[in-house]
């Protein structure tokens, strides 16, 4: 896959050492922390299947090499990074790209939106689990000099994550600034420790060929081969944020980053872990702690604290973005959305997500207890995130005019990858692969079911929506006088009556001097520009109808818009600080006799409806100003 018309306008990005420096920070912080118990699981998977030897050592560290280098270095740095949308990456990025938002239904869009809805889904399994098994397992390194402290290691690690939790209503900027400083350390020390493990048994650079791993799995049985591939596959846990985080950094640094820095980093250790498990296979409880000198153990269980902390708070904050994203393309309930910091709208804190991710994330430690334990939960929903990435991104390819058969053949050869580590994964399930899935069930069901019930409240809307034409009738013959004054009416769609403004004149006979119809659109694009935000037509004399245009990564404020439309002179005569908003608030009827759902999952909906940001809040309407019209809707 090759730059495309739409990679081609996506925004420039820079290539300053701050971009590639902040990529190792949030990029990287997740994968960087994954020599703490990527290897040992592998070790121990080998073990367990009785083959835990010198060639079996090479093989495991073979196996996690050309992980790295096939899925990370090939697949998602230099293929997947060109699928992006205007510069953003991300599932929701190739959602929006492959238009599947509004397919109509029983198409094959309409079907892959639900593929694209479940890969979603999985990146809250996944953050639920990477703080939880990060943070345990750096803790975990106490037991390496002081057993005594093994009963410490559970309630520290729920301290650190309720301490990490609570201070996310103050933003991840005024820490921010530390991430990539800071992982570079790591990835420096890690790397250096490799080094010093690798001049005790040179030999073990062998591993360095693909017939090491190869050789490896085919002579295991069937369980210990699938065991092992999925313990190795945590060593490329994390690397899905390269794609997502993509716009915020640019493709450049964010290559630059992986292939100067972590790749090399995460090499040298991986294969000093390996060399140290050679020469001492009792090592194998913990062998990245135990590749340090003895008076080095403590600071490293400290630093790599720090360094799992900040690859939390990565995967906490993607998650805050995912949720925005997903709120905007209507595939999620609105939420309260507080921006932390006012010179990067990227910087926000969604409470609601913020303590459901804090009760999964702890409710995991309490319930494995050992990183270990966890490793069993890690990795299934990694992969089959991996494997609809791929597969979505294949399809993006066609759709920008590569031959089919090229495209097949690439990425059909790395589905094959992702579907072999998930199948690998797959025997996990009962171990506790069951919860990040059993999360990301949960996710997809509610994003499923408030697409549809979106859907079914506008088809209930449409029926009693009027339509333009009356609006002009009886603004000319109708209405018995005219208010002084400005009233903003809220509307769902770009044509029609809003339902709130045939109330108003129905049960008042009367309609403002000045009536401006407003409708906020959200793109299949990242961002909207200025000259581009604003859509106003004049409908008949004193009414206007105002089509609001934002992107998916921007946050839809109706006052910053008309006051927009007012300075580029689309609104004359307008003061912003004396009209009135007049929004609907509907509430759901749930009916049997209505066709749509299943009447349980339309209660859902209800539910959740009732539930949601009101409209006000959301758009940022000055709430002294807001006047609601309650509606109740069948569905």
């Amino acid at each position: 896959m090759t730059a495309t018309p739409a990679a081609a306008s996506s925004r420039s990005n820079p290539l300053p050492l701050a971009a590639t420096l902040g990529a190792l920070g949030v990029v990287y912080g997740d994968i960087g922390t994954s020599p703490l118990y990527a290897l040992k699981e592998a070790a121990d998977a080998a073990a367990r299947g009785g083959a835990l030897g010198p060639e079996a050592i090479l093989g495991v560290v073979s196996l996690i090499l050309w992980a790295l280098i096939l899925i990370i270095s090939l697949k998602y740095a230099l293929l997947i990074l060109r699928a992006d949308n205007r510069g953003e990456g991300g599932i929701v990025a190739l959602l929006a790209l492959l238009s599947a938002r509004n397919a109509q239904p029983g198409t094959w869009r309409a079907q892959l939106l639900i593929v694209g809805l479940v890969g979603a889904a999985l990146l809250y399994g996944d953050g639920a689990i990477t703080p939880a098994i990060s943070v345990l397992s750096a803790v975990e390194g106490l037991k390496v000099d002081a057993p005594s402290l093994a009963p410490a290691v559970v309630p520290l690690t729920i301290i650190i994550l309720i301490g990490l939790f609570i201070v996310q209503k103050k933003g991840a900027g005024f820490i921010g600034n530390i991430f990539g400083p800071v992982m570079l350390g790591w990835f420096l020390t890690i790397g250096l420790l490799g080094i010093y493990g690798i001049a005790r048994a040179p030999g073990v650079l062998a591993a360095v060929s693909p017939l090491y791993a190869f050789d490896f799995l085919i002579h295991q049985d069937f369980h210990t081969s699938f065991a092992i591939a999925g313990a190795a596959f945590l060593a490329v846990t994390g690397g899905e944020a390269m794609y997502a985080d993509m716009g915020h950094f640019g493709r450049v640094p964010i290559r630059l980053a992986w292939f100067a820095v972590a790749l090399p980093s995460l090499v040298l250790n991986y294969f000093g872990q390996a060399a140290l498990l050679t020469t001492d296979p009792s090592a194998r409880d913990h062998p990245f702690y135990q590749l340090a000198p003895d008076w080095l153990h403590y600071p490293m269980v400290a630093f790599a604290t720090v360094a799992t902390v900040i690859a939390s708070q990565a995967i906490i904050s993607g998650v805050f973005s995912l949720t925005q994203q997903s709120i905007q393309l209507g595939f999620l309930p609105r939420m309260h959305i507080k921006h932390t910091t006012s010179h990067s709208i990227g910087q926000i804190y969604v409470p609601l997500v913020n303590w459901l991710l804090a009760a999964a994330t702890l409710g995991a430690v309490i319930g494995f207890e050992t990183s270990d334990a966890l490793a069993g939960a890690y990795g299934i929903a990694v992969s089959l995130l991996m494997a609809i990435t791929t597969l979505l991104a294949a399809l993006v390819a066609i759709q920008w005019g590569y031959p089919p058969v090229v495209v097949i053949a690439v990425n059909g050869f790395f589905l094959a990858i992702d579907c072999f580590f998930f199948a690998a994964n797959s025997v996990k399930l009962i171990e506790g692969g069951w919860f990040p899935l059993l999360l990301a069930a949960l996710v997809a069901f509610l994003m499923l079911t408030w697409r549809s019930g979106v859907k079914l409240v506008e088809r209930a809307r449409g029926k009693l929506r009027q339509p333009e034409e009356d609006l002009i009738e009886t603004a000319v013959t109708r209405c018995h006088a005219r208010l002084t004054g400005t009233a903003v009416f809220l509307a769902s769609t770009p044509k029609g009556v809003p339902l709130a403004l045939t109330e108003f004149v129905k049960h008042n006979h009367v309609l403002h001097q000045r009536v401006v119809l407003v409708t906020v659109l959200i793109e299949e694009l990242p961002r909207i520009a200025d000259e581009d935000r604003t859509e106003v037509i004049e409908v008949i004399e004193g009414i206007t109808r105002v089509i609001l245009h934002y992107g998916f990564m921007q946050y839809p404020t109706i006052f910053e818009g008309l006051q927009l439309a007012c300075r580029q002179g689309k609104l004359p005569g307008i003061d912003l600080t004396d009209i009135t908003y007049y929004i609907g608030r509907e509430t759901i009827i749930p009916s049997p006799d209505v066709p749509g759902m299943w009447v349980w999952r339309e209660t859902v909906f209800a539910f959740l409806q009732r539930n949601a940001e009101r409209s006000a809040a959301f758009f940022g309407v000055p709430p002294r100003q807001v006047v609601e019209f309650g509606t109740e809707i069948e569905i």
